[in-house]
């Protein structure tokens, strides 16, 4: 079998006339035929081009040149607003093929004498409608972005490397089935034969102005209570040592949490002298080993600030909502809520105390996994104990926030409509 020559760029059929033109610049074109040009010739034609991936560079022809027709390729790529703009090009700069019947006349399409204004050619409605079907899904995609369930709360965070963007969904996956675990039954009160609730109230609503003057962390407010509650859970204690056991529950939060801890003889000091330095340490040893050194149990304050993060808060919502959730510390019925509802209700019932309406957005309902109708029993608690807040005895809470360094948040009108919508 002979072989073939489109390989052979040099190699002419004997039935088809070539036209060269005389000189360096001289265009080769064959009337019929598949044979293709030598690639010296290709590179002289690219030589000197402009550096556009669509730019042709433009020589006269010769009378009787005749332009091969190059057969349309296929492209698997997207069709965006550039490449139709590519592909418009292409076209309009594509001369016409002359018939074999025609006088070899060649049109120039960018002639305005020889175009025909009339007619719009068919290629140039298709990249029209390309054109407005790209619009189209820009607008939809577009609205899709502005109408989104909720917003990235983590998005401004991605270069801040203590934010831990990466890591922080799965972190509070683990928050959530820890809490679980971490949780103290809420009737644990009917095990202690010498202490009750009111009792409790008392010694946390004391360890709340404890942790006030001596200006420690946040955290270790709330992991404070958290060790009482688990340790009261699972061990018998008398009267008189209950509030040894609050010191030294105090003193192990410090540990945990702070970065200059308050020696043993301020606590003993604080506490007027009732206990030893001997009895604090014993004591000490009794709680870690009770709880088996496990201290990392999730508190309410771990999900607040990252359900404050979804709200979007100010430092008023901020500082009226930890106002909420201390109020709920010394209550004992509020042990039947999980630390992560607590957060949220305490952000829900902010919300609707600075609104004056029920507020609780898509994009908190997605970061706290909580929707308005399971806050809502919560909330109205809270709005009971802010109500009361400032009557009977145990107002450390409210003294707390009614200082310009929590910006009087206690001194807030309570939500009341939330009782009264109540079925």
């Amino acid at each position: 079998m002979a072989g073939s020559d489109e390989n052979n760029p040099g190699v002419i059929g004997p039935s088809q006339e070539v036209g060269l033109r005389a000189g360096a610049r001289g265009k080769f074109a064959a009337a019929t035929g598949q044979n293709r040009r030598a690639l010296s010739i290709v590179n002289r034609d690219v030589v000197g081009a402009p550096p556009f991936p669509c730019a042709v560079k433009k020589r006269p022809l010769s009378e009787n040149a005749v332009s091969n027709k190059i057969p349309s390729t296929h492209v698997h790529r997207p069709i965006t607003r550039k490449f139709a703009a590519e592909m418009a090009n292409k076209l309009q700069m594509k001369p016409e093929v002359p018939n074999e019947s025609d006088d070899f006349t060649i049109i120039d399409l960018d002639d305005p004498k020889e175009s025909n204004d009339t007619e719009v050619p068919m290629f140039e409605r298709h990249v029209e409608s390309m054109l407005e079907e790209i619009d189209r899904m820009e607008e939809v995609e577009m609205e899709d972005i502005a109408e989104g369930p909720f917003l990235d709360i983590d998005n401004g965070d991605k270069k801040n490397p203590l934010a831990v963007v990466e890591y922080i969904d799965d972190l509070y996956k683990f928050y959530r089935k820890a809490e679980c675990t971490g949780c103290v039954p809420p009737n644990y009160m009917a095990q202690q034969h010498d202490i009750n609730e009111k009792m409790r109230a008392i010694l946390i609503d004391w360890l709340i102005e404890v942790h006030y003057k001596f200006e420690l962390m946040e955290e270790t407010l709330y992991l404070t209570v958290k060790v009482i509650d688990r340790f009261l859970s699972v061990h018998q204690v008398v009267r008189k040592k209950l509030q040894l056991v609050g010191i030294t529950a105090m003193l192990l939060a410090c540990k945990y949490e702070e970065v200059s801890v308050p020696v043993v003889e301020d606590l003993i000091l604080i506490s007027d002298k009732a206990y030893s330095r001997k009895e604090v340490l014993d004591m000490e040893k009794l709680m870690i080993n009770t709880l088996q050194f496990n201290l990392s149990s999730p508190t309410p304050y771990v999900f607040m600030r990252r359900f404050l993060k979804a709200a979007q808060s100010n430092k008023k919502l901020e500082l009226l909502s930890f106002f909420m959730i201390e109020l709920c510390l010394v209550e004992y019925e509020m042990l039947k809520f999980p630390p992560s509802l607590l957060a949220a209700a305490a952000i829900f019932t902010a919300q609707c105390t600075i609104g004056g309406f029920k507020h609780w957005s898509k994009t908190c309902e997605w970061y706290t996994n909580y929707k308005e109708e399971q806050l809502m029993d919560c909330s109205r608690m809270m709005v009971t104990f802010h109500q009361k807040a400032g009557t009977g005895k145990l107002t450390g809470v409210q003294r707390k926030y009614c200082t310009s360094k929590y910006g009087y948040a206690a001194k807030t009108e309570p939500a009341t409509f939330l009782l009264e919508a109540k079925s």
